[in-house]
């Protein structure tokens, strides 16, 4: 198994219209991704086989990308099916072919696919309640400077909410919690009990009653963290996030917060923006400043109990860098007690 057999998103659904190019980075790999002439999405290495301009700076017709160098064409496969110099000698056997890497759209997301012919078969992660009638979507995108693992960490670790957030997710309160931690299949579950009303702004409105708060946290290899709180019936909420590494110290975000407030949904929807906004920006901070020391003098982190999240995430991601499958780890199980 390797990273590049998975899926990763590259665009949303509605920036890529007709006629767009665009440049984005997925494990190192430059790309222009584009519409064809059947509507699909397109993605090739961004480099064109003539004098190795960036395709990304071209254009697009009729589902062809022209280099905006000497103008060489190509069609969604990546062939060269015109080279203006040569006028009408082009042959139709012509073998010159850019690099083309698989593409899907799903929820509202264009994602690729690096492997050509990946090790097992995998699909996107089916994003939660999308689309579903009496839920609503807050869909943002940011850069980190730091990896993705790092990034998982923060988008499911409680400690830090007190210190990062203060306020506005939860405050210090010095509160005794556990969590049980499972990495099995691939994957991390963690399920949280003692939660009742350190929510921060939205405590009053998501649970005025103070019952206890149904939390749980997922991670799915390689990339992809869910978040889900259930305070009551019509009182939901899940925050999706998945981790695009362009290269070692840039990771690129694309965040999901569906929720269903019952009548209170739409009304809702620039507060939930808003403050969604306003936590992550103070996520990017402190990543980014981990990212600047981690630069300077490595990865050799001090752990805690409460940091088994972060070990376990740390573990799958080291079994697919060396190309084996997490799948196949022992399935363990942690009791944590920290305070918050």
């Amino acid at each position: 198994m390797q990273f590049e057999d998975f899926w990763y998103v590259v665009a949303l659904s509605r920036e890529l219209c007709v006629g767009a190019v665009l440049s984005r980075t997925v494990l190192d790999e430059w790309l222009v991704i584009f519409r064809g002439a059947d509507g699909k999405p397109v993605a090739l290495r961004d480099r064109c086989l003539h004098r190795h301009s960036r395709l990304s700076t071209g254009k697009v017709y009729q589902g062809i990308l022209q280099c905006s160098y000497h103008g060489w064409q190509y069609d969604q496969t990546g062939q060269v099916v015109a080279v203006p110099a040569e006028g009408d000698r082009l042959l139709a056997c012509d073998s010159r072919q850019a690099k083309a890497y698989a593409t899907c759209e799903q929820d509202g997301y264009v994602y690729v696919r690096l492997a050509e012919q990946p090790q097992d078969v995998f699909t996107p992660f089916a994003m939660p309640h999308y689309g579903e009638p009496g839920w609503a979507s807050v869909r943002v995108i940011n850069r980190f400077r730091n990896n993705v693992t790092n990034c998982v960490e923060n988008f499911i670790d409680i400690p830090h909410t007190v210190f990062v957030h203060p306020g506005i997710f939860r405050k210090s309160q010095r509160k005794q919690l556990m969590m049980k931690v499972e990495r099995s299949q691939g994957a991390v579950y963690v399920e949280y009990a003692n939660e009742t009303t350190n929510l921060g702004w939205w405590t009053r409105f998501l649970n005025p009653e103070g019952n206890s708060v149904k939390h749980c946290d997922r991670f799915y290899m390689p990339n992809v963290t869910c978040v889900n709180y259930h305070m009551r019936e019509n009182r939901q909420l899940y925050i999706t996030s998945q981790s695009i590494p362009e290269t070692q110290v840039s990771t690129l975000v694309y965040t999901d917060v569906t929720y269903n407030y019952g009548f209170w949904t739409k009304l809702a929807y620039p507060f939930v923006r808003w403050t969604t906004q306003k936590i992550i920006d103070q996520d990017i901070q402190v990543l980014n400043t981990q990212g600047e020391v981690l630069e300077k003098y490595g990865t050799q982190f001090s752990h805690t109990p409460a940091d088994t999240i972060h070990n376990f995430v740390e573990s799958i991601q080291a079994t697919i860098a060396a190309g084996n499958d997490p799948r196949l780890l022992a399935d363990k199980s942690v009791n944590v007690t920290f305070w918050v």
